[in-house]
């Protein structure tokens, strides 16, 4: 699948800070798929917005490069900057405009003449057509999130950027605003995602790029990701203390934990068989007591802050 955005070496240092010069982004490389979800996940700071704004020509690259569509955002960023749409996590709208004069507006910015059909059909799409000629204070904060959007797909972009998206936004609205993500998704949209709620990368991406501390430390296809959360682990407590696994049960991967007073078992929760029974008959063949057994399954948001704290050592 062609690449619709590609970035490579990107650095960000901000200079003149009360402790010098910090460097945001170090190096991050990262390759986006023209039609795909991608979600962008990592903790405070770690350079998710950054990243954004320098995709999207708010700030300007120390070094590195990044092209949209083929286009250099620096040498050529008029034509980048048509093809990228912007949600950005904090709401800033004039309050005492219309929706239709606010997302109207936004098209104009780009030069595009005047459609209003297409204004309308946006609305429709984001269930905000009855409220078209509101004035932005009526609106909820679920609301004005939406018109966001809106502004956002006015222009009509190629790439859309959705920086915490949900923050804020009750359940059900959430809910929506996905089915809202996936139709735009079906409609040739590249959309990228940051989000601190995990189910929401769960529900929503193809691949998930974690970012920390100015890197990209992973980007993986969701369904690999699922495979791993598939993973479960039985930590089976041992009478006595083993310095090595008795080679009847090597064949089962097992690893030893706690001190040699456990055993670890892995296996695939959707196998066909996981392999249990054949391991508890062989654990007792072996001359090995168990005095309790306990199971443990990751998540999704689990192997996200293992991999931050991997990074952190």
């Amino acid at each position: 699948m062609a690449h619709v955005v590609q970035i490579r070496d990107l650095r960000k240092v901000y200079e003149g800070g009360p402790k010098g010069a910090f460097e945001a982004l170090k190096g991050a490389s990262l390759d986006i798929e023209a039609g795909e979800i991608l979600a962008l996940l990592g903790p405070n700071g770690a350079g998710k917005t950054t990243l954004i704004s320098t995709v999207c020509g708010i700030t300007q690259p120390t070094s590195g490069t990044i092209t949209v569509g083929g286009h250099d955002v620096v040498s050529a960023y008029r034509a980048a900057r048509r093809m990228i749409g912007l949600v950005p996590q904090e709401i800033h709208l004039e309050p005492f405009s219309t929706v239709m004069n606010t997302v109207r507006f936004s098209r104009g910015l780009f030069g595009l003449p005047r459609n209003d059909a297409l204004i309308e059909e946006i609305l429709e799409k984001l269930s905000l057509s009855d409220k078209k000629d509101n004035k932005i204070m009526q609106l909820s904060g679920g609301m004005k999130r939406r018109v966001l959007i809106a502004k956002a797909l006015a222009h009509e972009p190629k790439v859309l950027f959705l920086d915490e998206p949900s923050a804020g936004v009750d359940v059900e609205l959430r809910k929506g605003m996905w089915d809202v993500v996936r139709g735009l998704q079906a409609q040739g949209v590249t959309i990228i995602l940051t989000t601190h709620y995990i189910e929401e990368a769960e529900e929503m991406a193809d691949r998930v790029a974690v970012i920390s501390k100015g890197q990209i430390l992973l980007v993986e296809e969701k369904a690999a990701l699922m495979a791993r959360m598939g993973q479960k682990s039985m930590v089976i407590e041992l009478a006595d203390a083993l310095q090595e696994v008795p080679e009847a049960l090597v064949r089962y991967g097992l690893e030893i934990v706690k001190g040699g007073s456990a055993l670890r078992y892995t296996y695939d929760t959707r196998a066909e068989r996981t392999g249990i029974r054949r391991l508890l008959n062989d654990l007792d063949a072996a001359g090995l007591t168990m005095r309790d057994i306990q199971t443990e399954q990751s998540s999704l948001e689990e192997i996200f802050v293992g991999l931050v704290n991997e990074d952190a050592s």
